[in-house]
């Protein structure tokens, strides 16, 4: 007999359940949410199993490498198909989700998520703070202009460096506002100067990663923009074709088809957010910024004059994602052509 085991991850501990090819349940019980933890219960179930399967999340990762060093079969599957699996439930529980996972699994209705290297995940951490810290930037910013508009006090527009001048110029004439701002302003200039700090480690990071030094090549895709992908993708072979990849990041569209409805919506946003909107600033970027021209440019261009600046940009997007995985997997940097569009 064939046997089979779902796990329920939570923070501290996972519920498992083991069923037979034939769905009966064999063993059912929770042990710590640690893979030394899980790889001794899952030993002493005395079966050998076919598949074991987790659902993607938080500390997937670091338990599915686990469980593969201990020898066991272990899965990482996707969360929203199971999410509808376990919809129906009467009753959500851990023991009941764990159960579910593990039909699931013995029947094959899950669909398999890459678990990215080791690497990967920790230039996506890189890349994550550096995203915090610029939002918590941008925040203490917008904070700051909202709280002294009610004063008569307009920041205007002004530059990053600059900003902090214009703060303490407006409010040098009351010292009851200028003892309150001035914290602001001080960790402003701490998350200013701690973000610098993780933008150069992202710099050094791209000029070190082969694929990214050959991703910079392409118009509008910037260190950033680079790395995002390249730890979105993390091994290129793992996509068949190139075309494949944009529907991964959510750049296709919905389709509806049913009886004599068939419908196209807008872009499924599936998949890596950051990485999606990644390729969308490198889009854009590609066609307001660049000028020099090429047939993705006068191809995006002729496309925003039809549908629009935003359409035209998601359509850029898009072969933007297939361009870049078809040049890392051949070795091959962008090649320009002519410097003026045919239809210019």
């Amino acid at each position: 007999m064939k046997f089979f085991a779902g796990l329920d991850v939570s923070l501290d501990e996972t519920a498992i359940c083991v069923v037979g090819d034939d769905g009966v349940i064999v063993r059912e019980g929770k042990t710590a949410s640690d893979p030394a933890a899980l790889a001794e219960w899952l030993s002493k179930s005395g079966v050998e199993f076919q598949r074991i399967g987790l659902e993607a999340g938080p500390l997937s990762p670091w338990l599915y490498e686990g469980l593969r060093a201990a020898g066991f079969p272990a899965i990482c599957i996707e969360t929203r198909r199971m999410k509808g699996a376990t919809a129906v439930m009467a009753v959500k529980t851990d023991r009941n989700d764990a159960r579910a996972i593990a039909q699931a699994i013995r029947v094959g209705w899950y669909t398999a998520v890459h678990v990215k290297t080791a690497e990967s995940q920790q230039l996506r951490l890189l890349l994550t703070n550096r995203k915090t810290l610029q939002a918590a930037q941008l925040t203490l910013e917008n904070e700051i202009r909202g709280t002294l508009k009610a004063f008569g006090l307009k920041v205007g527009p002004i530059t990053i460096a600059t900003f902090e001048g214009r703060v303490l110029e407006l409010v040098k004439d009351n010292p009851r506002l200028l003892a309150m701002v001035r914290p602001m302003l001080l960790a402003r200039e701490s998350l200013r100067t701690q973000f610098a700090a993780l933008h150069r480690m992202v710099l050094h990071a791209t000029r070190t990663h082969g694929a990214c030094q050959r991703l910079l090549t392409v118009p509008g895709v910037g260190p950033v923009v680079a790395l995002t992908y390249a730890t979105a993708v993390d091994i290129p072979e793992r996509f068949p074709r190139s075309r494949d990849v944009g529907a991964h990041f959510g750049l296709t569209p919905r389709k509806y088809a049913s009886g004599e409805i068939d419908r196209n919506g807008s872009i499924s946003k599936a998949g890596d957010q950051m990485a999606r909107q990644a390729l969308f600033h490198a889009a854009l970027s590609l066609l307001t910024r660049s000028h020099r021209w090429s047939p993705l440019k006068a191809w995006g261009v002729a496309l925003a004059k039809r549908r629009g600046l935003k359409r035209a940009t998601v359509a850029v997007a898009r072969k933007l994602a297939v361009l870049l995985h078809r040049m890392w997997s051949d070795g091959t940097d962008f090649k320009w052509t002519q410097e003026t569009p045919a239809s210019a």
